[in-house]
């Protein structure tokens, strides 16, 4: 069944004139009535998912206040969620055309409906070749190393508070004064793992822990998401008063710090508009202007001014040559409603445009480059297409680019860049994204990275993370922050020929032959899959997970990662950041209006109650 005969279901009511076929059906008529009864007692497939996007459309063509009245009533869809991103939803659905890239990219994204359209072709324009026989240096320099810091996605919570439920009603977030539920367990001052942020506490003790075992760090990747994850109760002042906050207890304890900008930080959360100015309420300059404020104590007033128009900047380590470029990564988010465009937007913000200048004037400049963000971009959660056109210019550009560095998924895990994806091998591994685990306990334990790189090359020699175990008995008294392990002891030895001297670089031939070695050693993969949440409840992973988990490993461009297009509801994870799972079950506040929205049209008598209240409203 085609989406242009499902349209018409809606007549003009869905669609302008211009886009419905001449002489499509009264939606009152017979026969349309009994393929109304057909569309709501089949499965949601993608053709289905499309004409329910356009009877969406019919409400949101009554005006966003039609629309999140509308939603609202739907399901069981949380109300500040709506408030604060059913106008955004309501501007992108209002836009999308019938078996449009748009609307099929939007049904895959939040269900799983469509298979994900073909990436479209595109050749990213550069301003110069390659130089000849361009490569890093095979060789580091031997000099002492210098040292380094990561940590992501904080996930402060100001209203955490001690002795509150900590395993309450609301699997999204607990440890809060208003968490509902027999309170068994009781938050402790330093934190609770799995269903409750960071408090104020546990922030503030990672601080003090990385300055006793790196005293001598020579700058700080912060990679990004500050703000809690209660999505439904965000508002600009109260993030900007998170993210002030945030940045000025970092200065007190930290010299340099290179940020990003995260999802989390904006409010509608994850909606950064792909242009300026944007509708009432829905832009993001607040943020950047604040984030331009704040970084500038760092960066310097050049850079202060490129976050304070885009949220990204370039500026150069004074120390060394290094240059530090940090990308807004919320551009190619797939639950940013604003990039489902018709036609899709190539350079969203001409951002990518403006790193192939950066990048470019760094290779005449002789300069190393790390490219710092919150996404990563081989990430299921980052669309296929601009994915495809970021890894141009990483192989573009692979022999300036030294390393990268994201966040986001809560994880301890990496990501590899090849020169042939159809042919990946440890000699056309180009690059290596390093991803930081996170300091909130949603999906593990807490923990920061330590990275000893060359003083000339910058290239990555070891990446040692430190955790703090919740499970300690003594854990309430006072987190002990300790090392968890060393990526050249726990994998050098294991890889062919080992890597042992604390000179050698962790190359990205490295970083696969590793993958090669977890695919026929068991036990190496288990210690690797358990160092993911830092060893906490890890879960078997063997067969088609396990294929699957390398290939994401060996993932550059999200296209190639062995996660999409498994059709169904299949997310990686929740927007909350939780993977799927029983111990993570649903909660209406815990995710956003589209994922919920599309949720509840998987079942048949949602889409019937969708129709009666498009009636409803189209007859009012």
């Amino acid at each position: 069944m085609r989406p242009i005969l499902l349209f018409p279901l809606f007549g003009s009511l869905a669609f302008g004139a211009d886009d419905s076929p001449a002489g499509a059906p009264d939606a009152g008529a017979p026969d349309a009535q009994e393929r109304f009864a057909a569309l709501t007692a089949n499965p949601l497939t993608c053709d289905i998912c499309q004409t329910a996007v356009g009877a969406l459309r019919v409400l949101a063509d009554k005006g966003d206040g039609v629309f999140v009245e509308s939603v609202s009533a739907f399901g069981e869809i949380c109300e500040g969620l709506v408030t604060l991103e059913g106008p955004a939803l309501a501007n992108r659905v209002r836009k999308m055309r019938p078996d449009s890239v748009s609307i099929r990219l939007f049904c895959n994204s939040f269900f799983g409906a469509c298979v994900s359209p073909p990436v479209e072709e595109w050749k990213v324009p550069f301003p110069s070749e390659a130089p000849p026989r361009a490569a890093r240096p095979r060789r580091t320099s031997g000099r002492k190393p210098i040292k380094f810091v990561q940590y992501s996605d904080l996930h402060v919570d100001p209203l955490y508070k001690t002795g509150s439920n900590a395993e309450c009603s609301n699997p999204i977030l607990c440890c809060r004064e208003d968490s509902s539920g027999p309170n068994e367990t009781r938050a402790g001052p330093f934190g609770h793992i799995r269903r409750c942020d960071t408090p104020f506490a546990l922030e503030e003790s990672m601080y003090r822990a990385i300055e006793k075992v790196a005293p001598d760090a020579a700058f700080t990747i912060f990679t990004g998401d500050i703000v809690e994850r209660a999505l439904w109760q965000t508002t600009q002042p109260s993030n900007q008063d998170r993210i002030v906050w945030a940045y000025g207890n970092m200065s007190r304890y930290f010299d340099l710090v290179y940020g990003v900008v995260g999802n989390h930080e904006q409010s509608p959360v994850n909606l950064f508009p792909l242009q300026e100015p944007a509708p009432a309420g829905q832009g993001a300059q607040w943020l950047y202007r604040t984030l331009s404020r704040e970084w500038g104590r760092w960066t310097g007033r050049r850079a202060a001014e490129q976050a304070r128009a885009l949220g990204h900047y370039s500026v150069k380590y004074p120390h060394g040559n290094l240059r530090i470029i940090s990308l807004n990564t919320n551009y190619y988010y797939r639950d940013n409603f604003w990039v489902y465009e018709d036609p899709l937007e190539r350079d969203p913000m001409g951002q990518f445009a403006w790193l192939v200048g950066e990048l470019d004037a760094a290779e005449r400049a002789a300069e190393n480059v790390y490219i710092i963000g919150h996404l990563p971009m081989g990430d299921q959660d980052a669309f296929h297409h601009t994915s495809n056109y970021f890894d141009q210019i990483v192989r573009r550009y692979a022999a300036t680019i030294a390393a990268m560095f994201f966040g986001h998924t809560h994880v301890d895990e990496f990501e590899l860049h090849y020169a042939d994806y159809a042919h990946r091998s440890a000699r056309n591994a180009l690059v290596t994204s390093y991803i930081c685990p996170s300091v909130t306990p949603s999906d593990g334990m807490p923990a920061f990275r330590v990275y000893e790189v060359d003083p000339d090359t910058f290239a990555v020699l070891d990446v040692v993370t430190y955790r703090t175990d919740m499970e300690d008995a003594a854990f309430q008294a006072g987190p002990r922050w300790t090392k968890y392990y060393s990526a050249k002891e726990a994998y050098g030895p294991a890889v062919r020929p080992p890597v042992r001297d604390p000179r050698l670089e962790l190359t990205p031939a490295f970083w696969h032959g590793l993958t090669e070695e977890m695919d026929r050693d068991q036990r190496l993969f288990d210690s690797y899959y358990r160092r993911k949440s830092r060893g906490w409840n890890a879960e078997p992973c063997t067969g088609q997970c396990k294929k699957t988990e390398i290939c994401q490993l060996r993932a550059g461009r999200s296209q190639d990662n062995c996660r999409g297009d498994v059709l169904g509801f299949h997310f990686k994870r929740d927007d909350a950041g939780h993977p799927p799972g029983p111990q993570h079950a649903h909660h209406s506040c815990g995710s956003t209006v589209g994922t919920q929205t599309l949720r509840a049209l998987k079942y048949p008598h949602m889409r019937a109650k969708l129709l009666e209240i498009v009636r409803e409203k189209t007859l009012a």
